[in-house]
């Protein structure tokens, strides 16, 4: 699809330090470059993400390298299921010299949060963060800190160990971007994990990782999404899209309209990353599945014939015309 817009963006220096983030990525982490795209996707469009997967496949290691690129706070909270909204908001403490209570901040103040196991902690506390999350602020004891322009959370969460888990109601789901599912390496990805190992190759360790990316580079970057260029024929194929979620007989219940917000917001973003100033349909086909898999609620007899959100989404737009 040709731009015809004559103010191009000049996005050489953007693409040499995404080029540089993914380099320094891949040197720590084998494969995973359509997750490390989606991670940044989501980032980059100031969305927060959560990643879903297995244990041992690299989620945690994945979000602390991002923070480790960007040269800006980072803090990681464990949830487990003692865990208190005060232990991540923070708390008020009585300062006996001033004779007054002054607020120490929790580990959710900061640029870039990594929360480990989010499904672990009992639902009071999910609630503390998911009103961070989407306020951009948090209230304690009646006072209102907003948070830094940055603050983006990574959340990681294991699909298939639910004892002792608190399963996130698909409202707060809702405050995430992107669910991005992190799936097992190729034969062939994993017999190069091994042999790295084997041979005792010195593997990157986190702390020879340098920074990137500035917090104002970043920042930067985020203002471009406003002049990236779509056209009507695609916002319409971001509605038809999300419609079809809604009447499809295989959907309990469909997308709502922030999810088409954030459907655009990625595809923005991801075309940035691809470097160009302008969303083609195939920008939007990579981002719908993680953008709306966890948006969605599938019928009882769509999951009894196998279907799970990410094979649906893919299904639904293959069935809506591509713009020409």
């Amino acid at each position: 699809m040709e731009e015809t817009n004559p103010k191009r963006l000049d996005l050489e220096a953007f693409s040499s330090k995404m080029m540089l983030v993914r380099q320094q990525i891949g040197s720590v982490v084998v494969g995973q470059e359509q997750t490390v795209d989606l991670l940044l996707t989501s980032v980059l469009a100031d969305g927060h993400v959560l990643l879903e997967g297995v244990p041992g496949v690299a989620k945690t290691l994945l979000a602390r390298l991002l923070a480790r690129l960007v040269d800006a706070r980072f803090n990681r909270l464990q949830f487990t299921p003692d865990l208190m909204p005060s232990d991540v908001l923070g708390t008020s403490v009585f300062n006996m010299r001033e004779s007054a209570f002054e607020f120490h901040k929790g580990p959710i103040f900061a640029d870039i949060v990594l929360v480990d196991e989010i499904n672990r902690a009992p639902a009071k506390t999910q609630a503390a963060l998911f009103e961070v999350m989407e306020e951009r602020q948090a209230t304690v004891d009646g006072t209102t800190y907003p948070m830094d322009e940055l603050f983006t959370v990574v959340a990681t969460q294991n699909p298939v160990e639910q004892e002792g888990t608190y399963k996130l109601p698909e409202a707060q789901l809702d405050r995430f971007l992107m669910k991005v599912t992190v799936g097992y390496p190729s034969p062939e990805l994993e017999t190069l994990i091994l042999r790295r190992h084997h041979e005792n190759a010195r593997l990157t360790q986190l702390e020879d990782i340098q920074p990137v990316l500035t917090k104002e580079e970043l920042l930067d970057y985020r203002s471009l999404m406003s002049k990236v260029v779509v056209e009507d024929s695609l916002l319409r194929y971001m509605v038809d899209i999300i419609q079809l979620t809604r009447n499809s007989k295989a959907v309990f219940l469909g997308a709502s309209p922030r999810a088409g917000v954030a459907l655009l917001k990625a595809s923005k973003a991801y075309a940035l990353l691809q470097g160009r100033d302008f969303v083609t349909p195939d920008d939007i086909k990579f981002v719908a599945p993680s953008v709306l898999q966890h948006r969605l609620i599938l019928t009882a007899e769509a999951e009894m014939e196998g279907y799970n959100a990410v094979r649906l989404v893919t299904s639904l737009i293959d069935q809506v015309e591509v713009p020409k």
